[in-house]
C-alpha cells in the first residue's frame, strides 16, 4: 500500500492512545509518558496509522477508527499450531494463555500464546492478539523531525 502525504519520508513523533470499541484501551504512548518515533509511510506501523499521520499538522489531534484489515489483519487459522508435547521440550510447564517466543525454520522468534493443552499435544496460537480486531486511535502529532 502506497501512502502518500505532506509527512511521508520523514521521521515523526505523535503520542497515541489505542483503544478496542468496547472502550478497553490495550496501548498509550501517554501512559509511558513518551511519544513514539517512526518515519511515516515507511511501512515500519500498521498501515491505518502510518495512513492517519501522513497528512497531519503539528499538534494536530485526529481520532481514527481502523477496520482490521487497516490494522493486524484478519485472524488466520493457519496460525494455530498443534505440537505434540515430545517434540517442545519443557512445553508440559506452559499453561494456557502464556506467552512466549517459538522459532521459525530459519531460527527467527516469533510471539504465541497458549490455547490449549493436553496429555498429549500442546496448540499455540500465532495471530497477533488484535488480529480481527477493530481498532480506535487517538493520534497527536508532537513533533517532525
Amino acid at each position: 500500500m502506497s501512502i502518500e502525504g505532506i509527512n511521508v519520508g520523514k521521521k515523526v513523533r505523535v503520542h497515541y492512545q489505542g483503544t478496542l470499541d468496547d472502550g478497553t484501551q490495550f496501548d498509550s504512548s501517554y501512559d509511558r509518558g513518551e511519544p513514539l518515533e517512526f518515519e511515516c509511510g515507511a511501512g515500519q506501523m500498521i498501515a491505518g496509522f502510518d495512513k492517519a499521520v501522513a497528512d497531519m499538522k503539528l499538534g494536530e489531534i485526529v481520532n481514527v477508527h481502523l477496520l482490521p484489515e487497516e490494522a493486524y489483519g484478519e485472524r488466520n487459522e493457519e496460525a494455530i499450531l498443534k505440537i505434540e508435547l515430545g517434540q517442545l521440550p519443557g512445553a508440559e510447564e506452559l499453561e494456557i494463555g502464556q506467552k512466549l517466543y517459538l522459532q521459525n525454520m530459519y531460527g527467527q522468534p516469533f510471539p504465541v500464546t497458549v490455547l490449549e493443552k493436553d496429555d498429549e499435544n500442546i496448540t499455540f496460537d500465532a495471530n497477533h492478539e488484535l488480529a480481527g480486531k477493530a481498532l480506535n486511535f487517538k493520534i497527536e502529532l508532537v513533533e517532525i523531525l
